[in-house]
């Protein structure tokens, strides 16, 4: 094991998630995972939201781990610490990320789709969980819900994370970084996951057929398979 006392995992979630997200994701022991519940969980007070730097909350919890697992939001904020050197890089899985890299990628039409259709990522978590039992018109109903437990702050900070990725100098995420995202995510586009591992230093793209944007879920052994494969690859373990 590394320092022989196992390898400290991080997993990060996304925003209106919870730590309970990362539970279906079976690890060998050797993995002592660490699953914070952050400011931006499901129905969570919107007032996270109110301050300028969502990425403090990442600072905080990100020290003393050595590899990270991070999903959506959860993994833009922490690309976001890397690149601009709050937080180390180190062996990192980025599940579903969001990146464009050049502005003039966001136009009017984009904006429109991730405003009028944003509770479409909470259906979509609705439809692969433990609530997928449920009515297809009491999902709808709770994923509205969420979009406006979120409210327009929450919203705002997510895209202004998204607004900022190309502008990230991604040359100082020198660690290994697997991206992987799901085919049929209606939220953060594959294109945009094989974007960002092409910028990346040490980036690998991983698509999932089949997957949409919760991977946790929708596969959690696969994800499991590729999260631990890629950790033994690029850590010393003994």
């Amino acid at each position: 094991m590394r320092g022989g006392g196992g390898v400290r995992a991080l997993f990060l979630h996304g925003l209106a998630g919870k730590a309970a997200v990362w539970d279906a994701l079976d690890l060998p022991p050797r993995f002592a995972a660490a699953r914070p519940e952050l400011p931006w969980h499901g129905m969570a007070d919107p007032a996270w939201a109110h301050g300028p730097d969502p990425g403090r909350f990442v600072v905080d919890v990100a020290g003393g781990h050595d590899v990270v697992v991070a999903h959506s939001l959860g993994a833009n904020l922490l690309l976001e610490c890397y690149a601009d050197g709050r937080v180390p890089p180190r062996p990192t899985v980025l599940v579903c990320p969001f990146y464009r890299p050049e502005p003039a990628d966001f136009d009017w039409p984009t904006i429109s789709y991730y405003l009028n259709d944003f509770h479409r990522t909470f259906t979509e978590a609705l439809r692969v969980g433990e609530t997928s039992r449920f009515p297809e018109a009491k999902r709808e109903w709770l994923a509205r819900a969420l979009r406006d437990q979120v409210g327009p702050y929450g919203w705002t900070r997510w895209f202004q994370t998204y607004l900022r990725t190309p502008f990230l100098d991604l040359s100082r995420v020198d660690a290994p970084v697997l991206v992987v995202s799901g085919v049929d995510d209606v939220a953060a586009r594959p294109d945009d996951g094989r974007a960002l591992a092409k910028a990346l230093p040490r980036g690998r793209f991983e698509p999932l057929d089949g997957c949409g944007h919760f991977p946790m879920i929708e596969q959690p052994d696969r994800l499991a398979a590729l999260v631990r494969d890629f950790f033994d690859e690029h850590l010393e373990l003994t």
